[in-house]
């Protein structure tokens, strides 16, 4: 009896631990599902370390941590697991996502290509796989704006000095009654602040309310707000969808008296799914937005509408490719230059959302790159008008979101002229080279006529170049743009020096003589005549040798005066035609001792190459 007493009492034991377990998965996925991320964490971890449906449980840590953007917990958690043959191969892409996020990219990779392999088909995902460099055009310089607060901060628009942005810091509300459940922070409000005093309040009016607000958008007549809030007008809440979630909408406010009031709903809203983030086009004419109503490309999609001049609306119209993709594209920022900015995780980039850029009438979407973009979240972009400064909103330096201020410089154009060292006239078809610290080739250039070459080039690094032309010593040397941030060119001009070769300078032959004779040969002339141009037009301060040979028949004594008479005579003919005694410094016969065919049976075409006469260089000037 004792025996089945303990059987019974251990089996009420575990049921009554599975029931507790059960209570505490149902409590886990209950948080979850309400977005309460930060509490559900807690329960999951718990349940793993009951050894509870740890398979599961792992895969939903990993994605509460990525939906409260901590790849480097989520990486733990999905890493547990991953291999286990019975997960979901969704996952492949979200832990490839995860390790983006931590920058490893090679491990990152590996698991998007395990995610095709399942037979997911995705256009967006190759093109990640087969780009692995992100270069702007544009330069940025970036810090910390100095009116972060300790909870999140985003999303800045700037309008005559007024600077507009959302930030969880709950100044002058209850703050008990503003706490988000996702992450544990108050909710969200609109702050306006001076940028000339620095003073930061709330914004004035009707916007703020207990749930959240923001991002906004001013009118160019600033005369109306359009401004994202949860489903909430009226001070009352709206309805949620059948799921129970209160989704974002798009709203309008009118400035009266330094207040924003008659708040109004936009009437392309929905309670079945989020529409936020405004952006206006130049003209005011066009309202940008972000939204998963259905039948979109995927995700989150940017859509647009016409704002007619009786304030009605036309159709929304999603953006479609190349912005939009399968997956999350947000926060469209629309520069008076027609170039649309936004953020997106389904476009190839550093991290987990990048920023990227569509020029007017292109159909390429651009990476911003470094510094603008890190492995975490970049997002809402906004450059002010008619100015190089800007913002951008990121979580890259903690858990929290930030306001960063940006310095957007020009593309550096480095740009300059080869030309000769010795006479200053400019080389052209000569080759230009540009290295990066590995010595791998960014840019492969060569001159026009006039010498000329130009490229951009990346600001704040050195870079080494070689310049090259056949009839110039190599140059070898470094562009340093790291002093270029008041200037769009960098000069650099390149000088080369003639290589010592007279013969190769002046394209010519050489001096060839019949045999036993010293006098100067038509053909002879010909190429002497080069020699002089040379001299004359291209290297006036160039002072040469002469030295002339024999071929062998004839004696010693006898072809060393022979060739002295053949090099008087090529000395004659060089003076005669114009140039100065004193820039020949000797003219000097060597018989047959160096001869150009060392041969003991030599041929009679042997013979005549060994009669010549040659130059070579005493001095070359530099030109002052």
């Amino acid at each position: 009896m004792k025996n089945y007493y303990i059987f019974f009492l251990s089996i009420f034991i575990c049921s009554l631990g599975i029931q507790a377990q059960s209570g505490k998965q149902k409590k886990a996925d209950r948080l979850y599902k309400d977005f309460a991320y930060l509490e559900a964490t807690e329960v999951y971890k718990e349940l793993i370390e009951d050894d509870y449906n740890v398979t599961y449980n792992s895969t939903r840590l990993g994605d509460a941590y990525m939906m409260l953007r901590s790849p480097e917990n989520a990486v733990f958690y999905y890493g547990d697991v991953i291999e286990d043959t019975t997960i979901f191969p969704e996952y492949y892409y979200k832990y490839a996502q995860a390790l983006r996020g931590v920058k490893r990219y090679d491990e990152s990779r590996t698991f998007l290509k395990r995610y095709l392999e399942t037979g997911r088909n995705s256009d967006g995902i190759q093109t990640m796989l087969n780009k692995d460099e992100y270069k702007s055009m544009a330069t940025y310089k970036l810090q910390q704006a100095d009116f972060n607060s300790e909870v999140s901060d985003f999303g800045v628009f700037e309008r005559d000095g007024t600077i507009y942005f959302v930030s969880a810091r709950a100044q002058d509300v209850d703050v008990k009654e503003k706490t988000y459940s996702w992450n544990g922070e108050p909710f969200l409000d609109i702050y306006v602040m001076d940028s000339e005093t620095g003073n930061i309040k709330p914004i004035p009016g009707d916007i703020n309310t207990k749930l959240h607000d923001g991002p906004a958008a001013v009118s160019p007549d600033g005369s109306t707000i359009y401004f994202t809030r949860n489903n909430y007008l009226g001070n009352k809440e709206g309805k949620r969808d059948k799921d129970k979630t209160n989704h974002l909408k798009l709203y309008s406010a009118t400035l009266s008296n330094g207040s924003w009031i008659d708040v109004k709903e936009l009437p392309f809203n929905s309670n079945e799914y989020s529409i936020g983030h405004p952006s206006l086009s130049r003209d005011g004419k066009t309202l940008y937005f972000t939204s998963d109503m259905p039948n979109g490309n995927g995700g989150t999609d940017i859509y647009k509408v016409a704002i007619n001049e009786d304030n009605t609306y036309g159709p929304a119209e999603n953006l479609g490719a190349p912005v939009n993709t399968e997956f999350d594209e947000t926060f469209p920022f629309m520069d008076t230059d027609g170039t649309l900015y936004f953020s997106s995780n389904g476009h190839a980039g550093l991290g987990l959302f990048d920023i990227f850029r569509l020029e007017e009438d292109s159909d390429t979407v651009e990476n911003l790159g470094e510094t603008i973009n890190s492995s975490l979240d970049d997002f809402a972009y906004f450059q002010v008008e008619d100015s190089k400064e800007g913002y951008i909103s990121s979580n890259r330096e903690g858990d929290n979101d930030n306001i960063f201020v940006f310095n957007k410089m020009n593309p550096l154009v480095v740009a300059g002229t080869v030309s000769d060292a010795i006479n200053g006239n400019p080389i052209s078809s000569a080759t230009v080279r540009i290295m990066d610290e590995n010595g791998e080739e960014l840019a492969f250039l060569e001159t026009n006529e006039d010498g000329y070459y130009e490229t951009q080039i990346d600001r704040d690094l050195e870079f080494p170049v070689e310049a090259k032309e056949i009839k110039y010593e190599t140059f070898n040397g470094t562009i340093d743009t790291r002093e270029t941030d008041e200037t769009d060119t960098l000069k650099y001009d390149i000088q080369l020096n003639p290589i010592k070769d007279v013969e190769y300078l002046a394209e010519i032959d050489n001096i060839y003589f019949d045999f036993d004779k010293s006098n100067i040969r038509p053909d002879a002339a010909q190429e002497l005549d080069k020699l002089v141009a040379l001299m004359q037009d291209e290297y006036p301060e160039l002072v040469i040798a002469i030295g002339s040979h024999t071929d062998r028949r004839g004696t010693d004594a006898y072809n060393v005066k022979l060739a002295e008479r053949r090099a008087k005579s090529t000395f004659d003919y060089l003076v005669a035609n114009g140039i100065a005694e004193n820039r020949i410094q000797e003219y000097k016969g060597y018989g047959e001792n160096k001869p150009a065919i060392d041969c003991d049976r030599c041929s009679e075409k042997d013979h005549q190459l060994n009669r010549r006469s040659m130059f070579s260089v005493v001095e070359m000037k530099e030109s002052k």
